[in-house]
C-alpha cells in the first residue's frame, strides 16, 4: 500500500469522508469522475449533476464539502455558476475542470480570481480522458488536499489551518544529504531556521502548485522596481497553454514584461520567465559567463513537469550562494531537494507560511526539512525579498 494512500485510509477511519458534488454536462465523464470518487476510501460522490444551474438548486440540499465543476455546460456554465454557488456556501472547494485550450486556460485564470480553490486540465476527448492515469491521480490527489484543508475563499486568512498529507521527505538524498548538518524539523516538531547568507541575492526562483497562481499575482504586483537587477525565474505547475496565459497575466500585474522561456535565450537582469508547461526549465552559465535558458523534455520529475526540483538544482550551479529561492503554496514535495541544493551552494530559501497557503504541501516539506531562513506570510514574502536584495541582511 503507498504512504499517501495509507494516509487516507487511515484518514478515512478518522474524519467523515469528503463530499463530492460532480458536475459535468458529459454523462460518460460525470459518471466516471463519480465512480473514481467513490472508489477512495475517504470521499464519497452525494450528487452527480448535468449542468450548473442544477448545482446552484441543490448544494444547499447536499451536505457538500468539494464541487468539480466543468466550465462548459447548458443552461449555466462553470464560470456563471462559481460566485452563485460561493455565495449559497462561503466554506466551498470549487474545483475547475476544463479542456486544454486557450480560452479554458483564461477562464480558469479567472475562476480562481473569483474564488476557485484549483483547477484540472482534462483530456480532450471522453476516450483520453477515461483512459489518462495522470488525470486521474490529479483529480483525486487535488480533492483529497482541498477538501481536507480549509475554503478556498479563506486562503490568506490570519488563522492556521491544518496541512495536507505530502510525500516523506528522502533523508538519503545525496541533496539533502548536502546541507550540512541541518537537523529535519519534523524530529522535533518546529521548523529550523537557517540564518541568511551574507551574500546579496542576484536571481530570484520561485516554485509553486495548488494555488500558485493567486500567490505568484501578489507577489509580482509587489516587486517593484528594486529587484529590477536581477532576473526572477517561476516554475508553477501547469499544462501547455496554462502557462502562456498566466506569464501575459503576470506581466499585466508586474508591468515588467514577464514571458513563457524560450530555449536559449539570455537570463537577464529584470526578466521574470515562467516555466512553459509540459517542459523543465533550467539555467547554464556559458563559457562567456553569459546565463541562459534551457528548456527539456526529459521525464517528470516529483510527477510534475516542469518540476521546482529541475529549476532550483540549475540556479544552485549557476549563481551559488547569490541564489534565492522562494517555495509557494502547493501540494507534494517538488523543491525540497532543489531547495537543498541551494543551501548547500550558501544561497537562501523562503517559504510561504501555512496560515496563507491554499495547500501548505511544497512550503511544509522545505520548512520541515530545515532548508528555510524564513517562512512568512504571502504579503510578508515580496518586502523581504525587497530587503534582501538591497543588501538587508535580517
Amino acid at each position: 500500500m503507498s504512504i499517501v494512500l495509507a494516509a487516507a485510509v487511515s484518514a478515512s477511519r478518522a474524519e467523515p469522508p469528503i463530499r463530492v458534488m460532480v458536475v459535468d454536462d458529459a454523462v460518460v465523464v460525470r459518471s466516471l469522475l463519480a465512480r473514481w470518487v467513490d472508489a477512495e476510501p475517504d470521499m464519497r460522490t452525494v450528487a452527480s449533476l448535468r449542468t450548473g444551474r442544477q448545482a446552484v438548486t441543490r448544494i444547499e440540499q447536499n451536505d457538500v464539502d468539494v464541487v468539480v465543476l466543468d466550465i462548459d455546460m447548458p443552461e449555466l456554465d462553470g464560470i456563471s455558476a462559481l460566485p452563485l454557488l460561493l455565495q449559497k456556501k462561503r466554506d466551498l472547494v470549487v474545483i475547475m475542470v476544463s479542456t486544454l485550450t486557450r480560452r479554458s486556460a483564461e477562464i480558469s485564470l479567472r475562476a480562481l480570481a473569483l474564488g476557485a480553490a484549483d483547477y484540472i486540465p482534462k483530456p480532450e476527448t471522453t476516450r483520453e480522458t477515461t483512459t489518462s492515469t495522470a488525470f486521474r491521480r490529479e483529480f483525486i490527489d487535488k480533492i483529497r488536499a482541498l477538501g481536507r484543508n480549509r475554503s478556498p475563499t479563506q486562503a490568506y486568512a490570519d488563522s492556521p489551518v491544518p496541512g495536507t498529507v505530502t510525500p516523506p521527505v528522502n533523508r538519503r538524498s545525496p541533496a539533502l544529504r548536502s546541507a550540512k548538518n541541518q537537523p529535519f524539523a519534523a524530529e522535533f516538531g518546529v521548523p529550523h531556521l537557517r540564518p541568511f547568507a551574507l551574500i546579496a541575492p542576484r536571481a530570484l526562483v520561485v516554485g509553486s502548485s495548488t494555488g500558485g497562481p493567486q500567490a505568484l499575482s501578489v507577489l509580482v504586483e509587489k516587486l517593484p522596481a528594486a529587484i529590477d537587477r536581477a532576473p526572477v525565474l517561476i516554475t508553477q505547475h501547469m499544462p501547455p497553454t496554462f502557462t502562456t496565459v498566466l506569464a501575459e497575466h503576470l506581466s499585466r500585474i508586474g508591468g515588467r514584461g514577464a514571458h513563457e522561456a524560450e530555449d536559449g535565450e539570455p537570463v537577464l537582469a529584470g526578466g521574470i520567465y515562467v516555466a512553459p508547461g509540459g517542459r523543465h526549465m533550467r539555467v547554464v552559465r556559458g563559457p562567456d559567463g553569459a546565463v541562459k535558458i534551457v528548456l527539456g523534455d526529459d521525464p517528470p520529475i516529483n510527477f510534475c513537469k516542469p518540476a521546482v526540483d529541475a529549476l532550483f538544482t540549475s540556479a544552485a550551479s549557476v549563481w551559488g550562494a547569490a541564489c534565492l529561492g522562494l517555495v509557494l503554496t502547493g501540494m507534494g514535495a517538488d523543491g525540497t531537494h532543489g531547495a537543498a541544493d541551494i543551501v548547500a551552494a550558501g544561497g537562501n530559501v523562503i517559504a510561504q507560511d501555512e496560515a496563507s497557503c491554499v495547500v501548505w504541501g511544497m512550503p511544509r516539506s522545505v520548512a520541515q526539512a530545515g532548508l528555510c531562513s524564513a517562512v512568512l506570510p504571502l504579503d510578508d514574502i515580496a518586502p523581504k525579498i525587497i530587503r534582501l536584495f538591497s543588501g538587508d541582511r535580517a
